[in-house]
């Protein structure tokens, strides 16, 4: 089997040749050595050769954002002003938004040897900052999305992506659901507090924030048929943040529907959802998706991959489970174990499928010999 034919069987579960291996971020495709931007980390050398392998080696899937141009401007984008400076070695980005009778004020920090954006400064701060939010926010922006003749989805990062790697793997289209958008206004403690005491004001902020989200993927859907998608966002209402029932509320009304849009066109809909899984499985097998990652193995999460895959498999492709600071930190020898029981556990007893794939990759400047080490265990235990 080619490794795009390999995915695609997946997906469909049908029978494979081997479990698939996805290094997640690290695709091959999307690291450039070769960019001289201060700000690259994979311009070191120590990562060539692991860029090397997820290229000719691992099944590929290169994660694509998917943008949807329209002529009528959303009133929170018209009132945002954005400056980004450089200084001792660090990008700052300080984001003004004007809402009633106040300015929000974001800041934001990308330091030159990391490659993540730290937020120094979130964007809402209390409960009167989230109404005057809310109030910018229009469920009339739906029509920005709505498939209107003016509103154009932009495919050719898709497109290109997808001639670029060929037959050796595919393209996955990435989305955050409302509640990531949400959450990720406020600082993780504001969150978690609003959310529980402001649950009225909370939902009246992901509505305004789901109606275009939802149009959006019904547009992106019907112009880019037959993909995987992956949405993330979950989390953030998942066991110790937020209790099971709040999840139904946060999650399952908002990414049903994302769900139903993305599988109309022959779409394959991934719910991504870090840490404890337990006491919301039966929650996302609800909404119908088609697959689930990273379900991190107990501590970090809180079910084995075995259980996952009894409970859930028949339905769900299963994408996962070596945590990343394992894969970092692990002597070659007992990663390798983990690595065996990870493969034993989601291929066991019936199922669609299983994915051997990391939670995350490394983002730091230099790679170490250790990871490029249990990156090379993955490939060759699965080839074999």
């Amino acid at each position: 089997m080619t490794r795009r034919e390999r995915l695609m069987a997946t997906l469909r579960g049908e029978l494979v040749d081997r479990p698939a291996v996805s290094f997640y971020e690290i695709n091959g495709l999307d690291q450039d050595p070769e960019d001289p931007e201060p700000f690259n980390i994979y311009s070191h050398p120590s990562w060539r050769p692991l860029i090397e392998l997820a290229r000719d080696r691992t099944d590929r899937i290169v994660m694509r954002g998917v943008a949807v141009s329209t002529p009528r401007p959303r009133p929170v984008h018209e009132s945002t002003r954005r400056e980004t400076s450089e200084r001792s070695g660090s990008r700052y980005t300080i984001e003004r938004v004007r809402a009633a009778d106040r300015v929000l004020t974001r800041r934001t920090r990308r330091d030159r040897d990391i490659d993540t954006v730290w937020t120094d400064e979130h964007l809402l701060k209390d409960v009167d900052d989230l109404r005057a939010y809310v109030s910018l926010l229009a469920t009339g922006d739906a029509a920005t999305y709505a498939g209107a003749a003016d509103a154009t989805v932009e495919t050719a990062s898709v497109i290109a992506a997808e001639e670029a790697i060929g037959e050796s793997g595919i393209v996955m289209i990435d989305t955050a659901d409302p509640l990531c958008f949400a959450a990720s206004l406020f600082s993780m403690e504001e969150y978690t507090v609003i959310a529980l005491t402001e649950q009225r004001l909370f939902h009246e902020l992901l509505e305004r924030l789901s109606v275009p989200l939802l149009e959006k993927t019904r547009a992106v859907s019907a112009a880019l048929p037959g993909r995987l998608w992956r949405i993330y966002g979950p989390e953030y209402a998942s066991p110790p943040y937020l209790p099971p029932a709040l999840f139904r509320e946060y999650v399952c009304r908002y990414v049903e529907p994302m769900v139903r849009a993305i599988q109309r066109h022959g779409g394959y809909a991934r719910i991504h959802s870090h840490g404890n899984l337990r006491d919301i499985l039966d929650d996302i097998a609800t909404m119908g998706v088609d697959g689930l990652d990273p379900i991190e193995p107990p501590p970090q999460g809180d079910v084995e991959l075995r259980e996952v895959r009894e409970r859930y498999g028949r339905q769900m492709v299963l994408f996962g489970n070596i945590e990343a600071s394992d894969l970092e930190t692990l002597p070659t020898p007992q990663f390798a174990e983990t690595v065996k029981r990870a493969l034993e556990q989601g291929t066991a007893g019936a199922g669609r499928g299983f994915v051997l794939m990391p939670s995350s990759c490394p983002y730091g400047r230099e790679l170490s010999l250790l990871a490029l080490r249990n990156y090379e265990t993955m490939v060759d235990l699965v080839e074999r």
